[in-house]
């Protein structure tokens, strides 16, 4: 059965296009018409000891990414597919896999070590292969060192694959014996030693038992402690990495090891290389991460004693020591760090730490960090000034307000000074973006005092657009500095500071985005960003402005449509760049939508911009361009009935975006599209709903799309059903089963995490959304009684979701709705239903004694409609 698959696999990674694209054309065609031959000759190639390195390596590699892909619907394939496999097959290709980690090639050892895990991912919930943990762990009790380091790493990929539920508590113990065993300063082989560390990391999350029991904890915690300092760097990294994990994995088991832990990463962070240095603060910035969600957890409840906060303040205790820790790591800065976008490093990862901190700690890191500040911000080093500078912009999020001001307006004029004066790019780089930093914590109408005030705005707007034209760097953090003081006047009511430096303002915008060098570190991304937020939260006064900016937008979008015959680099560039110009137009074009008299001046470009939007999508030719999308929306939502005339030219496209399964997120703007066609059409939506009604149950009903496409889909279709009331009629006998099965399945969470909670709390409103449209369409139409065998079902799904109790309050308020609009609708037909019901009357109390007015006034309504429903 298996083949020569040799040169095929050579061929595949050859400099030559036409013939590895022929051998990647041939590999696949094996893998479709014989999936087990092909699976046994990859496996037979990896295990031959006399074949080149190159081939095998591929081989394993192939083999592996026949077993696993990153989309579910795939995974879950190719899982189906070698379960269905005859058992000799994969007894062979498995026999060749362990017979691998034997190998002298370390290579192919580490590529057979990560199929088998694959494997074992596959075999393990099935109750397959339960003799794979106790060969692997005879392995590691053997001579050959090379032996043990491969079993070590096939038990550490293992626990990256399979849920701890899978293994018996007896094999967890014993898989932990031998790695912590193997990790041991004795263990005298340094390749074993790392390779059982990195499966320390993997295996840690089936330690909850082993963590829980006192005297095995001591060991596990000695062990990592002891390999932090071993002579090995790799080890001590991979030891540091190990006590990342165990520092957000087991926070509360922490206490008797900190004072220890403090020692060796203070000693770390000042003395080792840098890949140590590195994960030493990352741990800090773990327990800081921990620490914040306990006290946001807890403070957001009320009358909770300190004594019921499972917080040990270990970072508010470390204080002392730890911020001067962090501050030394700030005078650590690499020449070019602020020119690469990937950069990070000591200085960097100290300065995110210390932010942590300030946030776990608030006021507290205030005094401990001035004097550093006061002390660098003048020196003639600009690393002295830009540490100064970079420690006062970590610390602005978490204290208070009255802590920060005062030092804010002492510091604003000097920075202001820096931004424009400073000799070092560094500082001023630093200076833009911690200028950015106050601008976001400390400006807005929920502070109480302003620092923004009439005597430096100018100031400040002057420094601001002067700095837009410095190095690409500069000029970004200066972009992100104006967005967040435009951001901070967003609720100004009528007048706003800006108002007289608008144009000036949206001038200086648009010479960046035409900049040379504006693809250089985002730059231009962020000159458009900020044009939209300074549009964004513009006022009346600027409006004619605003209006006058659709023209030079619509310009510079229509320049991106005449370039011809591009490369595919330059075809990603024109994508970036129409992307970023229609979500321009969409701010624009849902300011001036907001009020009537702009909205009535805009109506004279609607034409021009469709046809913009229309050419956008003529230009690709599979996949539906998603900003262009959501424009789209804006854009319906402000012509009202009157985007009937584009739907024929524009139908097609809304279709592609539905059927886009691959780009889950365009499938979702695009079924949010619909919903704003669906109210701004209203009944003139009808032609199309065929169409786009058989496109949503195709969707709902394929494995492939990704799950968080659907409870928008069921939303959308209440709106179809508002839009066109009884006509909605000959979609019930479809859309109501999907609603019933998906109602059903949402009903009932025990056991779920939070992250699935959510996601059916998603769900649910999506359904009862389908649900309130659909009622509140019929209503007053002789086609009601159609609906009423669906009521005792959708009475039902309030009861259970009811009964769960782990409601939001968004779905609370969309189903009490539904009890309102199923009364309203249906009259008499379901006062005797909702009286039968077993909780309608308790879900009603509940939301009438809410404490969200929404909710409450969603109540009162609903109990109005089923009083009438029941007197009827």
């Amino acid at each position: 059965m298996a083949m020569e698959v040799t040169q095929v696999l050579l061929s595949a990674q050859s400099v030559d296009s036409t013939v590895r694209k022929h051998a990647e054309e041939t590999l696949k065609q094996f893998q479709e018409q014989n999936l087990p031959g092909f699976l046994l000759s990859l496996s037979a190639e990896l295990a031959n000891e006399e074949k080149p390195v190159d081939s095998r390596k591929l081989a394993g590699l192939v083999l592996k990414n026949a077993l696993d892909a990153k989309e579910q619907h795939r995974k879950y394939e190719l899982m189906q597919r070698w379960l269905s496999l005859d058992v000799t097959v994969k007894s062979q290709i498995k026999a060749c896999l362990l017979q691998m980690l034997s190998s002298t090639v370390s290579d192919a050892r580490s590529t057979a070590s990560q199929v088998i895990a694959k494997v074992a991912g596959i075999e393990l919930p099935q109750k397959q292969w339960p003799e794979l943990i106790g060969m692997l762990l005879a392995n590691v009790h053997q001579v050959p060192p090379h032996v043990k380091q491969a079993s070590l790493e096939t038990l550490g990929y293992m626990c990256e694959e399979v849920v701890p539920e899978v293994v018996e508590q007896d094999q967890v113990n014993k898989i932990l014996t031998a790695v912590v065993q193997g990790m041991n300063a004795s263990e005298s082989n340094i390749e074993v030693r790392l390779a059982a560390t990195r499966a320390l990391y993997n295996a840690l999350g089936f330690a909850q038992a082993n963590f829980s029991n006192d005297v095995e904890r001591d060991y596990i915690m000695r062990v990592v402690c002891e390999a932090t300092l071993s002579p090995e760097v790799k080890i001590r990294q991979a030891a540091y990495e190990c006590l990342v994990s165990i520092g957000s994995t087991y926070y509360e088991k922490l206490a008797p090891y900190i004072q220890d832990i403090f020692n060796i990463t203070s000693k770390a962070v000042r003395e080792d290389e840098e890949p140590v240095a590195l994960q030493a603060i990352e741990f800090w910035s773990s327990i800081c991460d921990e620490e914040i969600d306990i006290l946001e957890e807890y403070g957001s409840r009320e009358f909770t004693a300190d004594s019921d906060i499972p917080c040990y303040y270990f970072i508010k205790q470390a204080l002392p020591a730890l911020v001067p820790m962090l501050l030394e790591t700030l005078l650590k800065q690499e020449e070019d760090q602020d020119q690469d976008e990937g950069a990070w490093n000591l200085a960097m990862a100290g300065g995110t730490c210390l932010g942590l901190v300030a946030r776990t700690v608030g006021d507290d890191i205030v005094p401990l960090v001035l004097p550093f500040i006061e002390e660098n911000i003048t020196k003639a080093d600009w690393r002295q000034r830009e540490a100064a500078t970079y420690a006062f912009g970590s610390i602005l999020e978490g204290p208070s307000p009255d802590k920060l001001t005062p030092i804010v307006n002492v510091a604003l004029s000097f920075m202001l000074a820096a931004l424009t004066k400073d000799p070092s790019s560094h500082v001023k780089d630093t200076t833009a973006w911690t200028l950015g930093r106050i601008f976001e914590f400390l400006h807005g109408s929920t502070v109480e005092t302003p620092i923004i005030t009439p005597a430096n705005c100018q100031q400040i707007v002057t420094v601001l657009l002067e700095s837009m034209k410095d190095a690409p760097n500069v000029a970004e953090k200066a972009c992100g500095a104006l967005y967040f003081l435009a951001q901070g006047y967003e609720d100004v009511g009528s007048t706003s500071p800006l108002t007289p430096y608008f144009q000036e303002i949206v001038q200086s915008l648009l010479l960046v985005t035409h900049r040379e060098d504006a693809g250089e570190s985002r730059l231009r991304t962020a000159a458009y960003e900020t044009l939209n937020e300074v549009v964004r939260c513009s006022t009346e006064e600027t409006a004619r402005l605003v209006l006058g900016l659709v023209q030079v937008i619509m310009t510079e979008l229509h320049k991106t449509l005449e370039a011809q015959k591009l490369s595919s680099d330059e075809r990603d560039k024109q994508n970036e760049l129409q992307g970023l110009l229609c979500g321009c137009l969409q701010v624009i074009i849902q300011k001036l939508g907001a009020s009537e008299p702009t909205k009535y001046a805009f109506m004279q470009y609607a034409d021009q911009i469709m046809n913009l939007f229309l050419q956008v999508f003529a230009c690709r030719s599979a996949t539906v361009h998603e900003e262009a999308m959501l424009a789209i929306g804006a854009l319906a939502y402000a012509t009202g009935p009157n985007f009937a005339k584009y739907m024929p030219e524009f139908y097609k496209y809304l279709e592609m975006g539905l059927q886009n399964f691959e780009e889950y997120q365009v499938c979702a703007v695009t079924v949010g599209v619909v919903g704003d066609i669906c109210r701004a059409l209203e009944d003139k939506i009808l032609p199309f709903c065929d169409g786009i009604m058989t496109q949503l149950l195709k969707d709902l009903s394929s494995n492939q799309l990704h799950r968080s496409v659907k409870p928008p889909i069921f939303s959308c279709f209440g709106d179809i059903a508002l839009a066109i009331g009884e006509n909605f009629d000959k979609y019930l006998m479809y859309a109501m089963p999907m609603l019933q099965s998906a109602a059903e399945l949402s009903a009932h969470t025990s056991g779920a995490d939070d992250e699935m909670i959510e996601y059916t709390n998603l769900l649910r409103n999506g359904i009862l959304e389908a649900y309130s449209g659909i009622f509140q369409g019929f209503k007053n139409s002789p086609k009601t009684q159609l609906l009423i065998p669906y009521a005792p079902h959708i009475l039902q799904f309030l009861d259970s979701i009811y009964m769960e109790k782990d409601m939001d309050d968004v779905v609370m308020k969309t189903a009490i709705g539904v009890l309102g609009d199923l009364a309203d609708t249906l009259g008499s037909n379901a006062g005797s239903l909702i009286q039968q019901s077993l909780s309608s009357k308790d879900f009603l109390n509940e939301c009438l004694s809410s404490e969200d007015h929404l909710i409450k006034e969603s109540a009162e309504w609903a109990r109005l409609a089923i009083s009438r429903a029941i007197s009827v």
